[in-house]
């Protein structure tokens, strides 16, 4: 083949002002950065810290009634745990007992105060401590965030109060987070400007993601907190902005940046070298980008705050590292010229076609049928424990032991005979009239299997009744939620709604699995039509699927075996639950889905490259990994480090997110890029580049066909 440099690739018309105009483009990105970092740096403390509930199912309605019945919310309250030093039915432990109460019921934001005068079961077994439940007003998260301050510090210092329950949990979890997320980018900064040196091969290089980052991080938060102003998002996108901000920079930049060195190598320093690095890197940047975000877009088909927080968070830090990517890079690369290999700590790796990786590639793809049966093999293994997940869901058992939150929770598992801070909460409509109907509804529901104190109806305001309910077991266990469909499944004239903690968990896991088939189908629809629009085939981008679903589920049978079966305790510094979060394996879905996706069209691009320059399939297979191999496994390592720093966060589930997203990536680079593509590949030959002649046609139409740039070959 020809060794003779090709012309410049045509670059779009943006790429061409950038490079004419590149002290222009880079004073507006600072410019833009600073407003950034002015405006959006305060959002941690405009964020919710709760959000997994759905709005719209019968426990969140139960919720809304009684709330407006009695103007106290029976889903948000303040547990306080109190040991008088003395029997609680002593009258030293009356007084103290009182005293906390009037505490209590001193605050504004508390409208009811129940204690064991009032609700049977708040005393513990050895009669030496009870506890209080106070339950707050209608208010937004920044009032019950108010309530949580002022009761804290009105018994700062006092050893013989613990306060805990849903609102200073909430709380307690949004300061764990804030600060985990504070140690986790220290952590990443550490780790990483070394190890990015040495994969950037300079110390001037080595700035770029960096660059990236710190700009796709500040512009989503600006965008977070303008978005925070239509629909209140949750604290925990933070957290997923913060390393896929990151990652994706440093994904992107290398791409750019070791293009841009290849194109250096045929045009020299010039501006042909920039405009041909967005013309191939650029245009990969924007598919990778568009997959990426779509993934993550489809969590906003979810009505939880969480999930749809994660879904505006990873759309916007996409885009907004594609954009950076795409403008800022290319014209800081232009300014720079040779100044990008300013102190050096290596040279860069050999140009050469036959490396290491084009060797791999070739000894897979001379037993392609074997590889693919064996490695498809492991990946299924791996995924096999995932059919055994348990769920959970979030309360204060995921803060550390140092947390009050937290030692209350512990403390009335251990030391009382039922829970009766998180009853379940009957909701009855029916008029004065009919509280002998209402009483036959409690009498039924006493006779239900697990329902352990069943409270008289009370008539709470209009013609709403309540009915509390305590179970013989924990708000999440089996045994629990069987007892609220029991409840559901009673008859009855007048109209009942079940809420409570349990009904919530109930109602979670069934509205995640209505919306989850439409959040599938769009990242497979969408990831489908890029890839065709990448590279002109049908085939290519069903076998990406394909690739991603088995990569997913190793990554989720690993997850698993971690975190529900308890496997690395002892490395990681978590408790186990004895299952997983409800929402993270579908948070991790999107985000493994889009990031195999990402790497996969690093690789698709450069293979559709050399095919579309005359090599055969099997040639373009191990050139194309030859050329990416080394590219998409720094990535992958590097991305690893920015978003595996959440494993030492004290939060399990925000552990559950960074060990999740590491393990996808890691066996999508290595197991998936390195054996499955290129035996799959070599085993469908020409049949790779199929697709049906309209669609062939339309590929057409659209000039989408044109790949813009041509591979040298060597």
């Amino acid at each position: 083949m020809s060794t003779t440099a090709p012309a410049p690739p045509r670059a779009g018309q943006l790429a061409r002002r950038i490079v004419r105009h590149p002290r222009r483009v880079i004073v507006a990105v600072v410019v833009l950065a600073l407003v950034a970092g002015i405006l959006g740096g305060p959002v941690a403390g405009l964020l919710s810290p709760g959000g997994f509930s759905d709005p719209n199912s019968e426990s969140a309605a139960a919720a809304r009634q009684v709330a407006a019945a009695t103007h106290a919310d029976p889903q948000q309250t303040v547990v306080t745990l109190v040991r008088p030093g003395t029997p609680v039915d002593s009258p030293q432990g009356r007084i103290e007992v009182a005293r906390v109460r009037s505490r209590l019921a001193a605050d504004p934001g508390v409208a009811l105060v129940l204690d064991s005068g009032s609700v049977p079961g708040l005393v513990s077994r050895n009669g030496r401590s009870t506890y209080l439940v106070a339950e707050t007003r209608p208010m937004s998260d920044k009032g019950r965030k108010d309530v949580a301050t002022r009761l804290e510090s009105s018994f700062a210092g006092d050893p013989r109060v613990i306060l805990g329950g849903q609102v200073v949990g909430e709380q307690q979890v949004q300061d764990q987070v804030t600060k985990d997320l504070g140690r986790a980018e220290l952590l990443a900064a550490i780790v990483l400007v070394p190890l990015l040196i040495i994969v950037f091969g300079s110390a001037v290089s080595a700035l770029m993601p960096l660059m990236v980052g710190v700009l796709t991080i500040l512009t989503t938060f600006l965008g977070l907190r303008l978005v925070n102003q239509a629909t209140d998002l949750s604290i925990f996108a933070l957290n997923l902005v913060t390393g896929l901000g990151l990652g994706l920079a440093i994904d992107y930049s290398l791409l750019m940046v070791s293009r841009y060195r290849e194109e250096v190598g045929r045009h020299g320093y010039v501006a042909d070298a920039v405009l041909a690095t967005v013309a191939t890197a650029g245009r990969t940047v924007l598919f990778s980008s568009m997959t990426v975000a779509a993934a993550l877009a489809a969590l906003l088909v979810f009505p939880q705050q969480f999930l749809y927080s994660m879904g505006v968070g990873g759309l916007l830090v996409t885009l907004s590292g594609a954009t950076i990517a795409l403008t800022l890079l290319p014209a800081v690369l232009l300014l720079l010229g040779p100044r990008i290999e300013r102190l050096r700590v290596r040279r860069p790796p050999d140009a050469s076609r036959h490396g290491g990786w084009y060797r791999l590639s070739r000894a897979v793809m001379r037993h392609p049928a074997a590889v693919a049966v064996v490695s498809a093999a492991v990946l299924v293994v791996a995924g096999m424990p995932f059919l055994g997940i348990r769920f959970t869901s979030v309360d204060s058992s995921v803060l550390p032991e140092s947390a009050s939150a937290r030692q209350v929770t512990d403390a009335l598992h251990r030391d009382f005979a039922t829970d009766a801070s998180t009853p379940v909460t009957v909701a009855v409509t029916a008029p004065a009239s009919m509280g002998t109907h209402v009483a036959g509804i409690a009498t039924a529901i006493r006779d239900l299997p697990g329902a352990s104190l069943v409270a008289p109806p009370r008539l709470v305001g209009g013609d709403t009744w309540v009915i509390s309910v305590d179970s013989t077991s924990g708000p999440l266990t089996d045994q629990s939620k069987k007892l609220v469909d029991s409840i559901r499944a009673l008859p009855a004239s007048a109209s009942v709604r079940v809420g409570g903690a349990t009904a919530e968990f109930v109602d979670l896991q069934a509205s995640l699995r209505n919306h989850l088939p439409l959040a599938v189908i769009i990242v497979a629809v969408v990831t489908i039509v890029v890839l065709f629009a990448l590279t002109g085939s049908l085939v290519l981008p069903l076998k990406s699927v394909v690739m991603n679903a088995l990569s997913l589920s190793a990554a989720f049978g690993l997850l698993v075996l971690v975190f529900q079966d308890g496997r690395l305790t002892g490395l990681l510094h978590y408790e186990s639950q004895g299952a997983l979060e409800s929402t993270q394996p579908i948070l991790l879905f999107a985000i493994a889905f889009g990031l195999s996706t990402d790497y996969g069209v690093f690789l698709l691009s450069r293979i559709k490259e050399e095919h579309d320059a005359g090599f055969s399939t099997h040639e373009a297979v191990a050139g194309g990994l030859e050329r990416t191999g080394r590219v998409v496994t720094a990535a992958a390592a590097l991305f690893c480090v920015a978003i595996g720093v959440f494993a030492t966060s004290s939060i399990v589930f925000i552990k559950e997110l960074g060990v999740g997203t590491a393990l996808a990536v890691v066996i999508d680079a290595s197991v998936v890029r390195a054996f499955l593509v290129p035996s799959l590949m070599a085993l469908l030959g020409r049949w790779n580049w199929w697709a049906p002649p309209p669609l062939r046609g339309l590929h057409r139409r659209l000039h989408l066909d044109r790949l813009e740039g041509r591979p040298v070959a060597a």
